[in-house]
Order: structure tokens, then C-alpha cells, then sequence
């Protein structure tokens, strides 16, 4: 059945790649991804793609540049070798935030990043949670934007059944994440309303829902620095929130995050693979990590035999 079917990883996240194969019954195809010493990047697939369908993992996370240019020149080295599709696997896209001009004179990165990938020969793009929904129009090919909720709310029905808990959104462009979160938890929501008072002037955190008493579970889509989250939970703690917990897909965790995650009041951050963790995780015993290749195995299935994926999150 799979016969037509070849998995190929870059560097970035080959422990995910494995464990998609793993979940569809296929073994990860034989490529080498190097680096020269001057940096250029070099690309050599180890087996037949002729006629095959062929799927390449790889998250353009930190190296983001090095991750992203493995994925264009391994999408190059497969179109050549007459590959009849391409589909990029991206679980986590890099450069999403960069999606608007925010000051005058900006790149949209995201879009230069979907022309890429495009140009590249890529004839379909799987993600997860992208940050912002429009990326999917950045692009001229078929994009399937995939929901990690179901991997989480399932983690999160079985921890927290029959307590009292509440979702929390950090800031109000979560809202209707947490909302959704919130419904299918049948639990209640809370909104965390960030705003400075005036320049250089510290952010001041207004709470908006009641949590007093209840385990405070705050839903985001990414955790980089951790800066605001650690100071969302701060403030759940003043509010008398009960015992405070952490969820979001991707876990960028650059800079200081691990030390404020650390240093917060937060007993525990529930993330998953979009990203490899590495070394971040054994710095600290707070974090916890749930896999995706059971839902990206399952989404390639579907698009390699013309089934619908949105249908998995109906």
C-alpha cells in the first residue's frame, strides 16, 4: 500500500521524522543532509524517488537558516530525480511571526519564505498551528494546516479529569484558542489583558475571569522566551489561582526561557515535537513532551490515498 511512498528528513528534527515512519510502517529514506566547511549546504538522496510520492520533515526552527535552506536544496535534489510529488512536511515554520509589515520599511518573511519553498518545486506544505492563519494564502500550492489541540486536550482530559480548572489565553490574540480549548474541557476561560501605561514603563497584567481556587492552565501557541508567560502565570498567582500549568505546540525556548521557566510558579509546561527539545529539556524537569507523528502519519495517509484531513479535527 505504501509502496509509492518515501519519507526523507533533514537535520533539524530526525527523531520526529523516525517516529512518523515508525507510525505509517515505513522506514525514513536514505538521504545525506551535510554541511561543508565554508557552509554550503550538500544533499545526496541514497535511493530511487523515481515516480514516488515523497514527503521531506523538517521544522525551520533554530538553525533557522541552515534548516530551511537543507529543505530547499533536498526539495531540488528530489525534483531532479523525478519525484512525481513533493509534499514539505514543516511541523514548525520559521519566520511565521514575520507576517505583516509592523514599521515601515520591514520584510513579510513569511511570504519571501512561502515563495521559497514554492519555487523550490514543493507541490504541497504540511504544518502544524501555524501563528498566524493567513500564511496558508502566502502560498500558491495546496497548504495543510494541521491543529495539535487533539494531541493536547487528550493529555489534558486524562491529567485533569473531575478538577476545577480554568483555560487562560496570555494575551488577547489566543482568544479564541482558549476558547475552544475551554469548550471541549467544558471548563470556564480567563484573558490575561497585557498593556504598558506609558514609555519604558513595565507592562501591567490585568486579569479579566476568575480563577481563585482553580488550576490555571495557560494555552499558547508557541513559548519562545518564555518572558510572557512567566509573567501571565505571576500574575494568576496573585489572583490566587490554585496550582498554574503551561500548553503550547511549539517549544522555541530561546534565550532565557529555560531559567525563567525554571524560576516561575509554574509547575509544569506541556509541549510537543514540532521542535526537538535537546539539551533545553534536560535543564529542567518542568517540561513535558508530547508527540505529533501519530496525527502527521495519519495526515500523510490521508493525502497519499485522497482522503480529507480536516476531517480529523471535526
Amino acid at each position: 500500500m505504501y509502496d509509492k511512498i518515501r519519507v526523507f528528513s533533514g537535520n533539524s528534527n530526525l527523531h520526529l521524522a523516525q517516529k512518523i515512519c515508525d507510525a505509517l510502517g515505513v522506514p525514513l529514506g536514505n538521504a545525506g543532509v551535510k554541511t561543508f566547511s565554508d557552509g554550503e549546504v550538500m544533499v545526496e538522496i541514497g535511493e530511487n524517488v523515481r515516480g514516488r510520492d515523497v514527503y521531506v520533515v523538517q521544522s525551520t526552527c533554530a538553525p533557522t537558516n541552515n534548516n530551511l535552506m537543507e529543505l530547499l536544496v533536498m526539495t531540488d535534489a528530489l525534483k531532479r530525480a523525478s519525484a512525481a510529488t513533493i509534499t514539505a512536511v514543516i511541523p514548525y515554520y520559521g519566520y511565521a511571526r514575520q507576517d505583516r509589515k509592523a514599521a515601515p520599511r520591514t520584510p513579510i518573511s513569511a511570504k519571501l519564505v512561502a515563495d521559497l519553498v514554492t519555487t523550490a518545486g514543493v507541490d504541497r506544505v504540511v504544518t502544524i498551528d501555524l501563528h498566524a492563519a493567513q500564511i496558508q494564502g502566502f502560498f500558491n500550492i495546496p497548504v495543510d494546516n494541521l491543529y495539535a489541540a487533539p494531541v493536547i486536550l487528550n493529555h489534558l482530559k486524562e491529567r485533569f479529569a473531575g478538577q476545577d480548572i480554568v483555560m487562560v489565553t496570555p494575551d488577547a490574540g489566543g482568544t479564541e484558542r482558549a476558547r475552544g480549548f475551554a469548550k471541549r474541557l467544558e471548563c470556564p476561560m480567563a484573558l490575561i489583558d497585557k498593556r504598558r501605561t506609558g514609555p519604558n514603563v513595565a507592562e501591567v497584567m490585568h486579569l479579566i475571569g476568575d480563577v481563585k481556587g482553580k488550576i490555571a492552565i495557560i494555552l499558547d501557541d508557541m513559548i519562545d522566551t518564555a518572558g510572557t508567560l512567566t509573567q501571565a502565570a505571576g500574575a494568576l498567582k496573585q489572583n490566587g489561582a490554585a496550582a498554574i500549568y503551561a500548553a503550547a505546540t511549539h517549544g522555541v525556548l530561546s534565550g532565557p526561557a529555560i531559567d525563567r521557566i525554571n524560576g516561575s510558579v509554574i509547575e509544569e509546561v506541556l509541549l510537543t515535537d514540532t521542535i526537538p527539545l535537546g539539551a533545553h529539556a534536560e535543564r529542567t524537569s518542568k517540561i513535558k513532551v508530547l508527540s505529533v507523528a501519530p496525527l502527521l502519519g495519519e495526515a500523510i495517509r490521508r493525502i497519499h490515498e485522497d482522503e480529507s484531513v480536516s476531517s480529523l479535527f471535526v
